[in-house]
């Protein structure tokens, strides 16, 4: 028990260091800095070319769900990440060797994977993972009541994205980092599939809508840098100039512009396809929600919860029984944790708030004469 009360400690104490570093010094592995880029860049795009063109600048909420991405992306979920995760990696595989006697750690073949292999796999096996995680989240009425908070936007923007209740960081990461681990997925590898993941969770939530040869082309010029400057374990140039670089970005976004851009919008989530797992009218059969994708739309469509039935720009955002949801952090924040609030009728008792089930599948009672 030692053993895994020093791991925890030294979690955090390594997380304080590098909370320190990343923000007094800049450098291309800052989360801090990573998260203002990023964000930074899409309020520009939204600003610029607005999908909904009528929706005001800064939208309703903008501020709100700004504390939320501090909050969640870089202190909450990272403390969480690097702290406990050793000794929730450790228990498991000690747990697993005790019983089996295999060391999964031990046996991970990945361990000789070059680097683009592992983050590739990390990449779809998070989001696979989290596909999963995100149907359990609507199905499960327990942890909607989490949930809601993220559905509680009412006007679409980037920032949304890391509006949610402090307790999904627990449930996502909770289930997600096991098998990562596992896999040899340290805190660099995480970096580089979490910033992936955070840049195109931003795309999926902004007020913008691109076609899908662009997104095509920006993947293919990604992976065009990665191979002209030999990164993450690729060696296919060898000392190349600076003439072979740029034709290799060039060439990679070509191929993706035109190659990948037709399917994109299968592959990859969007704000067309996203827009509509947040509309407040689902369909009749699909009470559960659809389009859970998170970075990969391939899931949705694989297992049919893909639903884009036509341009959703001005659709009605949200989930019934809005109005009497918090509007505040910390009331969101206790959503879910505290009684469900109670209303009283004038000569009667006290009546709970109904549950979505409930409210979706109401109990018809018979009124006399009625045929």
């Amino acid at each position: 028990m030692e053993h895994y009360f020093n791991l925890f400690i030294n979690g955090y104490k390594g997380y304080f260091n590098y909370l320190w570093n990343d923000i007094t010094n800049p450098s291309w592995h800052s989360y801090f800095y990573w998260l203002i880029i990023v964000s930074a860049a899409f309020f520009v795009l939204e600003v610029v070319i607005p999908w909904r063109k009528k929706q005001s600048i800064p939208r309703k909420d903008f501020w709100l769900d700004t504390f939320y991405m501090f909050f969640n992306f870089f202190l909450f979920s990272l403390i969480i990440y690097n702290a406990a995760s050793d000794v929730v990696v450790n228990l498991f595989n000690d747990g697993i060797l005790s019983m089996t006697g295999i060391n999964l750690k031990a046996l991970n073949p990945m361990q000789t994977w070059p680097l683009w292999a592992i983050l590739l796999i990390g990449m779809l096996v998070r989001d696979f993972v989290q596909w999963w995680i995100h149907r359990l989240l609507h199905k499960s009425d327990f942890l909607w009541e989490f949930h809601k908070v993220h559905h509680s936007v009412e006007e679409m923007g980037f920032a949304a994205q890391l509006r949610y209740h402090w307790m999904e960081n627990v449930v996502y990461r909770s289930l997600e980092y096991i098998p990562l681990a596992l896999m040899g997925i340290g805190l660099y590898d995480f970096f580089i599939i979490h910033i992936f993941a955070l840049a195109w969770g931003h795309y999926n939530h902004a007020n913008i809508t691109v076609s899908g040869r662009l997104t095509g082309g920006i993947v293919g010029g990604l992976i065009g840098i990665l191979i002209a400057n030999s990164l993450v374990d690729i060696t296919l140039l060898n000392n190349p100039t600076l003439i072979t670089q740029l034709l290799t970005i060039g060439g990679c976004i070509a191929i993706g512009a035109f190659l990948l851009g037709p399917f994109m919008k299968m592959i990859f989530n969007s704000p067309e396809m996203h827009i509509w797992h947040h509309s407040y009218h689902l369909p009749s059969d699909r009470r559960d929600g659809i389009n859970f994708g998170l970075t990969l739309a391939i899931w949705d469509y694989l297992f049919d919860t893909a639903y884009v039935p036509h341009n959703g720009r001005a659709i009605k955002l949200g989930f019934q029984g809005m109005d009497q949801f918090p509007s505040d952090f910390i009331g969101q924040n206790l959503n879910g944790i505290r009684k469900k609030p109670e209303i009283v009728f004038k000569g009667g008792p006290k009546k709970r708030l109904p549950t979505r089930k409930e409210i979706d599948n109401p109990v018809h009672i018979p009124v006399e004469g009625e045929e």
